[in-house]
C-alpha cells in the first residue's frame, strides 16, 4: 500500500518511527516532511500537501502527526475529500475506517507512544470501508458539505 505520511517538530520523532514500520512492513512511504526537527516550523505547511495527496488518490492513505495531533486534524478535514480523525484507541482506528471512510488518521507526537502508535497504524491500515447502506447515506451526507 502507498502511505503518505507527515510531521511538524512536534510529531517528527513519531513520523520516524512509524516510517521505518512501514517501511519493514514493505509498505511504500511518501515522506511530505518535516525532513528534520526545527521548533519554528508549521504543521499547515507539511500535512496539507499531504492531505491533498489522499484526497487525490496519489497515496492510499495518509497519516499526520503533530504534538496533540488536534492541529493536524483540524487543517487536514479542510481539504475536500478527506475523512481524517485524531485516534487514541484500537475501536476508533479500525471503526473509523469501516463506518465513515476515514482515509487520514492523525496523532499526537506528545501524547502517543512508540508502540501504540504502531499499532493503531496497522489497524487503520486493514481496516476496509464496508460500504454498508446506511454508513454510504451518512457518507454521501458528509460528501454534500464539500460541494
Amino acid at each position: 500500500m502507498k502511505i503518505g505520511i507527515a510531521a511538524d517538530h512536534g510529531g517528527f520523532a513519531l513520523k520516524e518511527v512509524i516510517k521505518k514500520f512501514l517501511q519493514a512492513q514493505q509498505h511504500e512511504v511518501k515522506d511530505f516532511g518535516a525532513t528534520e526537527r526545527d521548533d519554528t516550523d508549521d504543521y499547515p505547511d507539511f500535512v496539507i500537501p499531504l492531505a491533498k495527496s489522499v484526497a487525490t488518490g496519489e497515496v492510499e492513505r495518509g497519516i499526520a502527526v503533530c504534538g496533540s495531533g488536534v492541529g493536524a486534524s483540524i487543517a487536514v478535514n479542510k481539504v475536500p475529500g478527506v475523512r481524517a480523525a485524531l485516534i487514541h484507541d484500537h475501536f476508533s482506528a479500525h471503526q473509523g475506517v469501516e463506518d465513515d471512510d476515514m482515509n487520514l488518521l492523525c496523532l499526537g507526537g506528545r501524547v502517543t507512544g512508540d508502540e501504540m502508535a504502531k499499532e493503531l497504524v496497522n489497524t487503520f491500515l486493514k481496516a476496509k470501508f464496508t460500504a454498508a447502506e446506511r454508513h454510504q447515506r451518512r457518507l454521501n451526507k458528509v460528501k454534500q458539505l464539500e460541494k
